[in-house]
C-alpha cells in the first residue's frame, strides 16, 4: 500500500508540476482516501490520527518545521515520522512518509480539508455551521438536521456554535451560501431600509423645490 500511495504521488507530482496548491491538496487526498478503501480501513480512526498529527504540529512548530524542510533528508525525516507514528496505521504513515518524501509537508492542512470534502461528498454529508445566540437542545438540534435536509439533498453534518451578540434566531452556513434568520440582521435590515426611505424623501423634497411645478 505504500508503494500505491508513493506512486500516486509519483503521478501528481510529474503531471502537475505546475499545478495549483488546491488541485495537488485533492489529488493526496485522493491518494490517501483510496489506500484507505483498498485496505478496508476505518475513515473515522484515520481522521483521528490526522487530526491527533496535526494537533502534535500545532503544539511543537519546529516538529513541522523539520519535516518540511529540504535540508533535512528523508532518511532523517522517516526516523523521526517512526518514533512519533509508533502505533498509527500503516496507511497513515505511508501517508506522512510520501509528504516527506515529495516535499509536500507544508501541505498537510490543505489535504486534510480536501481529504473531508471527499470524504462527505461520496458518504452524502453536508456540513452545515450553525450559529444561534444561545444554546440548543438536542431536540432542536434533530429538528433543524431534518428542516435542513431537503434543502442541502443529503445528509446535514451540523457544527452549533454560539454567539453572544446575536439578539436571537438563527444562522446557518452552507458551504458559501448563508441562510440567515437572525433578529439581529433583521433589524439591521430594517433600519437600514428606513435610512433609505429617508434618503429617498428628502432628496425629492429637494428636487421639488429645485424644480417647482409650472417654472
Amino acid at each position: 500500500m505504500k508503494k500505491n500511495i508513493e506512486q500516486d504521488a509519483q503521478f501528481a507530482a510529474e503531471l502537475y508540476a505546475d499545478a495549483t496548491r488546491e488541485k495537488l491538496a485533492n489529488i493526496y487526498a485522493k491518494a490517501l482516501l483510496g489506500a484507505v478503501d483498498a485496505l478496508k480501513v476505518s475513515t473515522d480512526d484515520v481522521w483521528e490520527e490526522y487530526d491527533s498529527f496535526v494537533e502534535l504540529c500545532d503544539s511543537y512548530p519546529k516538529f513541522e518545521v523539520v519535516l518540511a524542510s529540504v535540508m533535512v533528508s528523508v532518511e532523517e525525516k522517516n526516523k523521526i515520522l517512526d518514533e512519533i507514528c509508533g502505533e498509527t496505521s500503516d496507511v497513515f504513515t505511508s501517508f506522512l512518509r510520501t509528504l516527506a518524501r515529495r516535499g509536500r509537508f507544508e501541505m498537510l492542512r490543505e489535504i486534510r480539508s480536501a481529504c473531508r470534502l471527499m470524504d462527505d461528498e461520496r458518504l452524502g454529508r453536508a456540513p452545515i455551521k450553525i450559529t444561534t445566540a444561545a444554546p440548543i437542545s438536542v431536540e432542536t438540534k434533530n429538528k433543524l438536521a431534518a428542516g435542513l435536509r431537503k434543502l442541502v439533498g443529503g445528509e446535514p453534518e451540523l457544527c452549533v456554535e454560539v454567539d453572544p451578540e446575536m439578539i436571537g434566531g438563527i444562522v446557518a452556513r452552507v458551504g458559501d451560501v448563508v441562510y440567515d434568520a437572525s433578529i439581529a440582521t433583521q433589524l439591521k435590515k430594517v433600519r437600514q431600509d428606513m435610512i433609505d426611505r429617508s434618503a429617498h424623501e428628502i432628496q425629492s423634497r429637494r428636487d421639488s423645490f429645485r424644480y417647482p411645478e409650472g417654472n
